[in-house]
């Protein structure tokens, strides 16, 4: 019999084998035949956890075999055994030995298990040296996380020293972890998922608070479940705010295009009195300006391309100002004091400038590109991106609106399109060449609708019928403001983008639109001279 003393000795060294057994990671068992046996049958089941034990042990015949269900150079034979096809050679997966491949065929794998091997061979790229591969690592993985890469990113985020790549890998940990079986873990990472405050997250979060058909509620610890709550409330009120400054932006961003499309109206219709429907047409000559100004450098100076508008704008603005005189000197001047004849006229100019672009440039649209400058955007919530070209376009038509107001009160012209404005009659007694200011005021009128069709070509094709579309938005926001009017044509062409952009979530753009022409009708019927009133030629009897 034993001595008391060996079978102390005995029971101290199983216990402390078993305890070093269970420290042991779980790469560190060797692969048999039996665990990698299921990649050779038809269930789906017992492949993806044969799968799921080549992730955990992840040592080179495990890595191997993983790379050849990628690669589809992993076989499967009538007795199920599991080979990996190397050039003309083919071995076992399990010793690495050659052997006959005879009937073996590709193991099958549906997409959700090539996901899984996808995912673990760039779980892979998490111990690279190179920071590049994990980064690329990390983002394949965020995009399809895969909580049996657990392992993986447990061991990749206690390495990982750049802290960049550590807050991602934190967030990657986080969305493996909420259904980890212990509490603890799931809280963590209910914490960590909650304060990168990324609404791309919200969904992970929800299930932790849902209930079951029973009443039960899906996450049983109810530390797990309050921080859950904690974060989607924090997230959703992220989210409401990212809404509301992205209906913001859109408002000004629709309002800064119909700044520039009325402006130059607000200029022609507060003058002349001229309903002029062939304004929209300026636009599409400006946009087509554009257009021709960008082959050019596309041609001749391929390296200065993105110096392209600073030459554009200008050509846009001369474009639509030589066709606003050529038409006013030949058509309008003959028809002032007949507002319906007028409507009616420049309705057929515009058909006819349509068809002769189509003629032109050809009936289907044409686009222009953004230079480099103008694409992309900044991110200013984590749901919430303005695009450079829409702030271009917010900061050039401030501008414009800068430029029209110094022509209009600090220069000569300015001062008798002023004079003529508000008394005709008492201008041109004093000396003022009444015909030649409506034709210069037309003219620079024009010209700005054609920096309008500029900045329209930065943010959509353009096309014959570009114009078509502004028209009837110009000329609300003429009226809103106030006829002749730089303010309220400001004013109200911001207004109409704001609450144009506030009801389209309700009811949709249509009846947004309608919504927008039966408020304008009321404030009509309360105010016809509109926010800012400036007395005319109709009002000098």
């Amino acid at each position: 019999m034993a001595s008391p003393f060996f079978s102390f000795v005995r029971r101290s060294v199983g216990a402390l084998g078993i305890a070093l057994l269970a420290a042991l990671p779980a790469g560190a068992y060797a692969l048999t035949a039996d665990d990698v046996a299921p990649l050779a049958g038809d269930d789906f089941d017992a492949k993806s956890a044969a799968i799921d034990k080549l992730i955990a042990n992840h040592d080179a015949p495990s890595m191997a075999l993983l790379k050849g269900l990628n690669d589809d150079s992993a076989l499967a034979t009538d007795s199920n055994e599991v080979l990996l096809q190397d050039g003309d050679a083919t071995k076992d997966a399990i010793t690495g030995k050659t052997v006959a491949a005879d009937n073996a065929q590709p193991i099958t794998l549906n997409n959700f298990l090539r996901s899984k091997v996808a995912g673990a061979l760039s779980g892979l790229q998490l111990d690279s040296p190179d920071t590049t591969q994990r980064s690329a690592a990390i983002e394949a993985l965020l995009k399809n996380p895969d909580p049996s890469m657990k392992p993986m990113i447990d061991a990749a985020r206690a390495k990982e020293s750049d802290p960049k790549l550590k807050a991602r890998l934190d967030t990657l940990w986080a969305m493996t972890a909420l259904h980890d079986t212990d509490p603890a873990n799931r809280l963590e990472a209910v914490k960590l998922v909650a304060a990168r405050h990324n609404l791309e997250m919200n969904e992970l979060l929800r299930p932790l608070v849902a209930k079951k058909p029973d009443g039960t509620f899906v996450e049983s610890d109810t530390a797990v479940r309050a921080a859950a709550q904690v974060g989607l409330d924090e997230l959703d009120s992220i989210q409401r705010r990212s809404e509301i400054a992205g209906t913001l932006f859109a408002g000004l961003s629709l309002g800064s295009v119909l700044l520039l499309a009325a402006l130059g109206l607000a200029i022609t219709y507060g003058l002349i009195g001229v309903i002029n429907m062939a304004h929209g047409e300026f636009l599409m000559i400006g946009a087509y300006a554009t257009y021709v100004v960008q082959n050019l450098f596309q041609r001749y100076a391929p390296g200065a391309f993105d110096w392209y508008p600073l030459l554009a704008v200008p050509a846009s603005f001369a474009a639509a100002a030589l066709v606003g005189i050529v038409l006013e000197r030949l058509v309008l001047k003959h028809l002032y004091g007949r507002p319906l004849e007028t409507l009616l006229t420049t309705f057929g100019v515009s058909l006819i400038l349509i068809q002769a672009t189509r003629m032109i440039f050809g009936a289907q649209n044409v686009q222009v590109r953004n230079p480099s400058w103008m694409s992309g955007g900044v991110t200013v919530m984590p749901s919430l991106i303005l695009p450079y070209n829409r702030l271009a376009i917010l900061a050039f038509a401030m501008i414009v609106v800068g430029i029209a107001w110094a022509v209009l009160t600090k220069t000569r012209l300015g001062l008798f399109v002023r004079a003529v404005t508000q008394n005709r009659r008492m201008a041109a007694c004093v000396g003022v060449k009444t015909a030649r200011v409506d034709s210069y005021a037309f003219a620079f009128g024009a010209g700005i609708a054609g920096l309008g069709g500029c900045a329209l070509s930065q943010i959509g094709n353009v096309g014959p019928d570009l114009g078509q579309s502004y028209i009837i938005d110009s000329f609300m926001a003429v009226v809103l403001g106030g006829v002749g009017q730089l303010a309220g044509t400001v004013i109200g062409g911001f207004g109409l983008g704001l609450v144009s952009k506030a009801i389209e979530p309700f009811w949709g753009a249509v009846l947004a639109k309608i919504a927008v022409l039966v408020l304008i009708v009321l404030f009509i019927q309360k105010r016809p001279q509109g926010m800012f009133a400036l007395k005319g030629r109709s009002a000098e009897a």
